[in-house]
């Protein structure tokens, strides 16, 4: 099969995989030696605030598989067209997008082929040649495999920005259910030994004096949880996400709707779950992480272990929890600041500066470009007191102008 074939079949199966975000890792550039850099100069780049964001070559080695998990297009009894790339191949392949300057890393995952441990020293290796043959330090994200052996994941570490095991389903029933080929409690034990290793190179880097201490993942590992192919409401997947940021100080949480495959198993969904659902559990994944939500008041503003589709998680706890509100925006602490709706971390904190010096008002919000019709409803303000607070005709005003009756809830739109 000619190269540029097996690159449209390969590179089109990696799309399903959306936990290859590049932020998080340790900056390096090749001006002392080497080829590429993670730092993005001369390509397309965006500088987030929790790290930079690259334009990734994402591939899979082989969209073959031995496995059967009824959600993958690429499970053993599909029909998709098959097609494997060799190391060199993938090699080669970087180091021509990274000299177009169309690239700036590597995103490498693949099917089961042979073995866990087979496919895993083939992904391996493609780092360990880009890394150690042609000197390559620009961005490399390797999907690991949990039933490898400890020593190859050990290995990939070494060469990979960042590591990452995808859950697939939140909760052990839907697993066995739907991949049976897949074991939880491995791929925890997986992640968990990820875990130290990476807490170990980081410690290590702190208390180093003199040689350079071993890097190992620096970005850290992240994971990929499917939405709407099991029966698994939005407290299981939080839930599940909640237990993986506190247990193995995952770095990121992925959120991927369902999206249905041809000749599906019955036991999959026939149509795909709302995509503002996906949406919504990033909105409520953020309030875990940098708003000092938990999981329970979270849920609190949706219904039946569900989030609210119409509004954001945090307007939804906040018409819930109107009791804590208003909020006086010259005195409120930050942890109160931030669970006011249309307050952001970066706003909250130019506030705290701001009112060091002067008493807000209605004005200062403005020039920060908040939404005043989403904040005003809950703060108090030199020259404001909210009024309709209690009233029932609140939650219709915040409804945003794109929002969506129940009935005409956006949805994906087919792959095939």
């Amino acid at each position: 099969m000619e190269l540029l074939r097996k690159l449209e079949i390969l590179a089109d199966a990696a799309k399903y995989d959306a936990s290859c975000a590049s932020s998080g890792t340790t900056k390096r550039n090749s001006l002392k030696g080497g080829l590429g850099s993670t730092e993005g100069s001369g390509i397309c780049h965006a500088y987030a605030p929790d790290g930079r964001c690259i334009s990734l070559l994402k591939l899979l080695l082989t969209n073959a598989c031995v496995f059967d998990c009824a959600y993958c297009i690429n499970r053993a009894s599909s029909n998709t067209p098959r097609a494997r790339f060799t190391v060199e191949e993938v090699v080669q392949l970087t180091l021509g997008f990274y000299r177009r300057n169309t690239i700036e890393g590597l995103f490498l995952s693949s099917g089961i082929i042979r073995s866990p441990d087979y496919t895993m020293e083939q992904v391996v290796r493609v780092a360990r040649v880009l890394r150690l043959e042609h000197g390559f330090r620009g961005y490399i994200h390797l999907k690991t495999i949990p039933d490898a052996a400890p020593e190859l994941l050990a290995e990939a570490g070494l060469y990979a920005d960042r590591l990452s095991i995808n859950m697939e389903l939140p909760t052990v029933a839907g697993l066995e259910s739907l991949a049976p080929d897949k074991d939880f409690s491995r791929i925890r034990h997986a992640m968990a030994g990820l875990r130290t290793r990476i807490e170990g190179a980081q410690d290590e880097a702190r208390t180093a004096r003199r040689a350079l201490p071993k890097r190992f993942a620096p970005a850290g590992q992240s994971t990929q949880m499917i939405v709407g192919a099991d029966g698994a409401d939005d407290g299981a997947i939080l839930g599940t996400a909640t237990d993986l940021y506190a247990g193995y100080r995952m770095r990121r949480v992925y959120y991927s709707a369902y999206s249905p495959i041809p000749d599906a198993s019955r036991l999959l969904p026939p149509a795909p779950p709302p995509l503002v659902r996906e949406h919504r559990l990033y909105q409520a994944d953020w309030l875990l992480r940098f708003y000092g939500f938990s999981r329970e008041e979270i849920l609190a503003g949706g219904q039946g272990g569900m989030l609210d589709l119409e509004l954001d998680p945090k307007t939804a706890w906040a018409l819930q929890s109107r009791d804590s509100f208003p909020v006086d925006l010259n005195r409120a602490s930050r942890e109160m600041l931030l669970r006011v709706p249309g307050l952001g971390a970066k706003t909250v904190h130019r506030l705290i500066a701001a009112r060091r010096h002067t008493r807000l008002r209605v004005a200062d919000l403005a020039r920060l470009r908040v939404s005043l019709a989403k904040v005003l409803p809950f703060v108090v303000l030199a020259d404001h007191v909210p009024r309709g607070l209690e009233g029932a005709g609140l939650r219709n005003r915040l409804l945003p102008a794109t929002a969506f009756a129940a009935s005409a809830r956006p949805v994906q739109m087919a792959l095939f």
